[in-house]
């Protein structure tokens, strides 16, 4: 469930018109809704609340690093999963306490463990033999004990798309569970490192509940080969990638319920606290991509909505092929339906949000939304074009504010410079 709805003809998010914020700051903007975001850590947590030890809900900010989404979810009691010193700034900078950020990653460089250690983060999910020497080197020096869960494959192929696919045994995540034993060995030697638990992620955008118990059975008897070999392991990480509903026209994913009873029935009697990576389920129905049609052509049998928004805005469609519902902003009385290419202004063949989309034929001056966007949206835009990142906002009830101002074309050039023997 989520809080944009029409009312009278107008989408809304909760209790603002969308068409009232860009009359006001103009076009492309994100709109991200707090009693989503909120809704949605409240059933995720509201499933695991009976667990003891209590499980710790760490947001994966790589899916929404807007400051205003990670204090929503920060208030609420909700952690956070960081992959760069960037996202640890960020989620501090969001009153997030280091004590309740886990971090993760392939390329930690040795820089960032040591600002990681500095700041006494909860835990590091280690993901190869070198990452874990180098830990061990930075936190010795700093007179430091890291904190780790190794990543380990359960070898688990998810039924998703292949770039956002990341447990089977030949990615660059993590190791293999015939590997990790070593690993586990070497970590309870080295100097400046404690075996805190195990970690696993096996993907993104999972609409099926197989495969994440075939990776947590495997895990739950893991855990049982470590500790038989001496290692105390007293947390389970066990990663995000539950999927969310992005077009109403297939089956939905499994609810946050069904995923619990699932992560419940595999871990029980586990003896250790679970560690949870939500990212896209919590943030990606909480937000929308608004804007606005600039032209509306055909070329040959094919019909074009050309939008002012493109592909460094929102990269999903052309990246991962990706769906995202389009609706209009404010509902024409009468309007035909058409099929057409709704498409950006970027100078690319791919530059495409959607192909023969049925659409009530819109006219130049329009509105669209783009749902779905809250996840992985601006977290992945960028000045292609020298095109200025997009206004973000936040709603809250009838209230809304700027989270986000829209980059200036200024900031775009002084970020340059120009050498002295030019």
């Amino acid at each position: 469930m989520d809080y944009f709805q029409y009312k009278n003809g107008e989408y809304y998010a909760e209790d603002v018109a969308l068409s009232r914020i860009a009359q006001e700051i103009g076009t492309p903007f994100y709109c991200y809704s707090a009693a989503t975001l909120t809704r949605h850590y409240q059933v995720f947590a509201e499933t695991f609340a009976a667990l003891k030890p209590q499980p710790r809900i760490c947001f994966a900010v790589k899916a929404n690093p807007n400051l205003a989404v990670l204090a929503t979810l920060g208030k609420l009691g909700c952690g956070a999963d960081v992959v760069s010193e960037g996202e640890i700034r960020l989620a501090m900078a969001a009153a997030i306490s280091p004590e309740r950020i886990v971090f993760s990653g392939v390329g930690k460089t040795k820089e960032e463990m040591a600002f990681a250690l500095k700041q006494n983060i909860f835990q590091f999910n280690v993901e190869s033999e070198g990452e874990l020497r180098a830990l061990s080197e930075v936190a010795a020096a700093l007179g430091k004990t890291a904190p780790v869960a190794l990543r380990v494959n359960p070898d688990v192929a998810p039924a998703t798309h292949a770039k956002i696919s990341t447990g089977g045994k030949e990615t660059k995540f993590g190791v293999s569970m015939a590997q990790a034993p070593a690993l586990y060995a070497l970590a309870a030697s080295l100097p400046g490192i404690a075996v805190r638990g195990v970690s696993v992620h096996i993907g993104s955008q999972l609409t099926e509940l197989e495969p994440f118990a075939l990776a947590f059975k495997r895990v739950r008897s893991f855990v049982d080969e470590l500790r038989a070999a001496g290692h105390a392991i007293h947390t389970v990480d066990l990663g995000g990638g539950l999927g969310i509903p992005y077009n109403k026209n297939k089956a939905a994913p499994p609810l946050p319920a069904a995923y619990g009873e699932l992560v419940k029935r595999e871990m029980a009697g586990v003896d250790a606290q679970l560690i949870f990576e939500p990212g896209r389920m919590m943030a990606g129905n909480a937000g929308v991509l608004v804007t606005r049609v600039i032209y509306v052509k055909q070329n040959g049998a094919r019909n074009f909505i050309i939008v002012d928004a493109g592909m460094n805005d929102l990269i999903r469609p052309t990246l991962y092929e990706a769906y995202h519902e389009i609706v209009p902003v404010q509902q024409r009385a009468g309007a035909k339906e058409i099929a057409a290419d709704v498409v950006g202004p970027v100078c690319e063949t791919g530059d495409i949000f959607a192909e023969g989309r049925t659409l009530p034929q819109p006219q130049p001056g329009d509105l669209l939304a783009f749902r779905s966007a809250g996840a992985y949206g601006a977290s992945m835009a960028s000045t292609y074009n020298a095109r200025p990142l997009v206004a973000e906002v936040m709603v809250q009830g009838d209230r809304w504010a700027v989270t986000r101002p829209r980059q200036k074309y200024d900031e775009i050039i002084m970020a340059y410079r120009i050498p002295c023997w030019l």
